[in-house]
């Protein structure tokens, strides 16, 4: 069942951006196919709610600590969508996902329904913090520069770096009159 609880206490900007939701995986290997998500974290806009989802215990890879080494499974993949799912329906009944980077974000999340059997909340598609960005200030390459934005440290819990996303979009979208 859908339901848009989220933008009922949005105001202003928030309520306009109320289907947004920041999402960010922690995951091994090239895709879902072959590799493994060990955690992701997601905030939605208008609240500031956060989810974190764990499939996997893990720990930075010593060689690259940006990927997790996956350790035991703590949660069912069914059991996680399932959550994440009726977690994003409590806030918007149309979800967008957002993300720093949503081509490696969304196959993970896309991954995660499809084996658990349940139909992505987010559709098809995921919009990029950095395209809008660079839409915003005319250079189709200065995707990177809002990332300056982040207050919560950038350190791979994926709800810090999801967090940090939100705040650097408000800051965005304040800069710009958007808000």
């Amino acid at each position: 069942m859908a339901r848009d609880a989220g933008s009922a206490g949005a105001t202003g900007a928030d309520r306009r951006y109320a289907h947004l939701i920041f999402v960010d995986c922690e995951a091994r290997g090239p895709s879902p196919v072959s590799g493994t998500m060990t955690e992701f974290g997601a905030v939605h806009f208008a609240t500031d709610d956060t989810f974190h989802g764990v499939l996997y215990r893990g720990e930075p890879d010593p060689e690259n600590p940006a990927v997790p080494r996956v350790l035991e499974r703590l949660a069912e993949p069914g059991t996680v969508a399932a959550d994440f799912a009726e977690w994003i329906y409590r806030h918007t009944s149309r979800p967008s996902l957002v993300s720093d980077n949503p081509a490696f974000d969304f196959m993970w999340i896309a991954g995660l329904f499809d084996v658990a059997g349940i139909p992505n909340p987010f559709g098809h598609s995921g919009r990029r913090i950095g395209d809008f960005y660079a839409g915003l200030t005319g250079s189709w390459s200065n995707t990177q520069e809002w990332k300056r934005w982040r207050i919560t440290p950038h350190d791979h819990n994926p709800v810090h770096d999801s967090q940090g996303n939100v705040e650097a979009f408000r800051t965005i979208l304040e800069s710009r009159g958007l808000a």
